[in-house]
């Protein structure tokens, strides 16, 4: 069973960093996965997109993380990282890791999985 454990969520200022981690377990040895990402949920508002990263490195990012965040992954390890910077009070949220596709034998199969989340707070 797919597992997605997420880690690095704290408290910083306005205009601080954080760095978030993320690992993925239970992916089969003959398998990979196609696109990890992060989504955020703040209070009292719908999960939204933050930025993902699939298997040959093109990444994706809202618009108002752009230049501020960066995606990375290491594919053979099957982890997923988002380091912020210039951080905003509006960027608090619980933030969520995701593997969306997983790829066995040249198939893609629509398989999605979550974390369970680490929350960060950006104090003004």
């Amino acid at each position: 069973q797919v597992q997605l454990v997420e880690s690095g969520g704290g408290l910083a200022q306005s205009g601080g960093s954080l760095n978030l981690s993320c690992a993925a377990s239970g992916i089969a040895l003959n398998a990979a996965i196609y696109k990890m990402g992060w989504y955020r949920q703040a209070p009292g508002k719908q999960r939204e997109f933050v930025a993902d990263v699939q298997t040959n490195g093109d990444a994706n990012y809202r618009d108002s993380v752009k230049g501020r965040f960066t995606i990375s992954r290491d594919t053979p390890k099957n982890r997923v990282y988002l380091q912020m910077h210039n951080l905003k009070p509006d960027d608090t949220a619980v933030y969520y890791c995701s593997v969306e596709g997983i790829i066995a034998n040249d198939i893609l199969y629509n398989d999605d999985y979550w974390g369970r989340g680490t929350k960060v707070t950006v104090s003004s």
